[in-house]
């Protein structure tokens, strides 16, 4: 099963999801939730997309690479934008994304190895 392949980098999606969607809601309840629009736009893109590379690993599909390598990049700038904020939300949803963007580059090496995802490798960056 496809799932079980990609289960540590599917909980690490799942998980980040979650802390993204937290950290959206809570800067949403900042004194100055204005000056946080842009961790909250990141926060949404990056659970959006961590969802979605889940499904793709659940289902075992073609574009596992691409998803993941997709994935571990909005990742890489939710954690970025997220570290700039004391606050306890966002340094823990900094984590999450940096654990999610390291399993999604791993998985995604993985997945080019076990020569899964050719049609993405395709596709133009």
């Amino acid at each position: 099963m496809a799932e079980q392949q990609f289960e540590s980098c599917i909980e690490a999606c799942n998980d980040c999801a979650d802390a993204c969607d937290y950290c959206a809601a809570s800067c949403l309840k900042e004194p100055d939730p204005k000056a946080m629009a842009h961790c909250i736009a990141l926060d949404i893109d990056c659970a959006q997309m961590c969802r979605m590379a889940a499904s793709y690993m659940a289902r075992g599909s073609e574009f596992v690479d691409l998803l993941c390598h997709a994935c571990a990049e909005v990742c890489d700038a939710c954690a970025e934008e997220c570290a700039k904020h004391p606050m306890t939300h966002c340094q823990e949803c900094a984590q999450a994304c940096r654990n999610c963007a390291d399993e999604c580059r791993r998985m995604a090496s993985g997945a080019q190895a076990q020569g899964m995802g050719q049609t993405a490798g395709t596709v133009a960056h």
